[in-house]
């Protein structure tokens, strides 16, 4: 029983990680879905929720005012969501014509800001952004020209985390990145894809429903598009440049945050598993973020039935001990990220730990029924 447990818990890591990707590619090579882009300029409303963030608000209005895009067709809508640094004022130092500001009292979360953005926006497509998203100049014609296919409802650009500073942290974060970018390139091709990123995404206005202020928008809205009939795409030519964490600690809360809101939102959407009705998609959910939800569990069963096993042949014992490295280098990078310089190589496994833990800190405040609405901005 403690070989089953041990080789099925190994088996479901290997498919979540490897496995789904590699099938992903494989059954795209065997009849691509593709999206029917054209030249296309419908009016377009850029939301931006924004929380105390003085620091970026300037550069990234100023980044979206110098999109190559038609001046006539774009307007920007700030909603201040209780902010009490100098947010509102830089706001209002731009032309009312082009940057609205919204003042939401008191603070109710991004997705209450979002609710009452496109609420009063008059783009036929609405355009989410971070109050530190900066967007390279093309983006927004390569997010939108994909609308020009009617089967399109929501479009997600291709997210590159900056590590200025070299951290180790930083470089787990951005490889981490480059994987989900390149897995969302092929779901693209089955049909629809099941993650998408907040700072840089698009949907047709005439597709939003509002949310409630638990609920995660950039999960939540994606997997209602997909309920309607409509693809959810990834534009890989359309590119926001982020700076990473800076810390464990930013990174490690924001991670816990997200995958709780994420638990909610399929536990709310768990219908879409219907693989009758949704086929493919159906399969793409489980594999993409059900099971990377919860693969801490069987990580956990793994490491327990591995050092169960140690008396038995030595393929468990060298397992084991390779699992142990792997663990103890992340706890090391824990103890030692802010003394001294630590390896690149230490990257991914202290990353993949961490995403873990988190996870697992998320899935334990799901159990209990804890949600959460506001939330403090990363830190880069």
């Amino acid at each position: 029983m403690r070989e089953l447990i041990f080789f099925l818990s190994l088996i479901t890591l290997l498919y979540i990680y490897c496995g789904y990707p590699l099938m992903v590619y494989l059954v795209s090579l065997a009849g691509k879905k593709r999206v029917k882009k054209g030249l296309y300029e419908p009016t377009v409303t850029i939301a931006i929720s924004a929380y105390n963030e003085e620091a970026h608000i300037h550069a990234t209005i100023e980044n979206k005012l110098q999109l190559d895009y038609p001046k006539d067709k774009l307007d920007i809508i700030v909603v201040s969501d209780g902010s009490t640094d100098r947010t509102d004022a830089i706001v209002k130092k731009f032309p009312a014509e082009m940057v609205h500001l919204i003042r939401q009292e008191p603070r109710k979360g991004k997705t209450s800001a979002l609710n009452k953005a496109v609420s009063l926006a008059k783009g036929e497509i609405i355009v989410f952004s971070d109050a530190n998203s900066l967007y390279a100049p093309d983006t927004l014609s390569h997010l939108v020209n994909n609308f020009n296919d009617p089967e399109v409802g929501y479009v997600t650009g291709k997210m590159i985390y900056v590590n200025p500073d070299r951290t180790i942290i930083g470089k787990g974060c951005s490889t981490y990145m480059q994987y989900e970018n390149i897995l969302r390139k092929h779901e693209t091709q089955l049909g629809s894809i099941v993650g998408v990123d907040g700072g840089i995404d698009a949907v047709r206005k005439c597709l939003y429903q509002p949310m409630h202020p638990d609920q995660l928008p950039d999960f939540i809205l994606p997997l209602k598009v997909v309920e309607r009939g409509y693809r959810v795409v990834y534009e890989p030519h359309a590119l926001l440049h982020e700076v990473t964490s800076a810390s464990s600690e930013d990174e490690y809360q924001m991670r816990v945050r997200v995958s709780l809101r994420a638990l909610w939102a399929l536990s709310q959407m768990k219908h879409l598993l219907n693989f009758k009705k949704y086929r493919i998609y159906s399969w793409e959910l489980l594999s993409h973020k059900w099971l990377r939800y919860i693969s801490f569990i069987f990580l956990i069963a793994l490491y327990a039935t591995n050092l169960s096993l140690w008396n038995h042949p030595i393929f468990f014992k060298v397992f084991f001990i390779s699992q142990t490295i792997f663990y103890l280098s992340s706890f090391y990078f824990f103890l030692f990220e802010k003394r001294c310089p630590m390896p690149q190589s230490l990257s991914m496994p202290y990353f993949f730990t961490l995403i873990n833990l988190a996870a697992a800190h998320a899935f334990i405040k799901f159990l209990r029924g804890q949600k959460q609405t506001t939330w403090t901005p990363r830190k880069g």
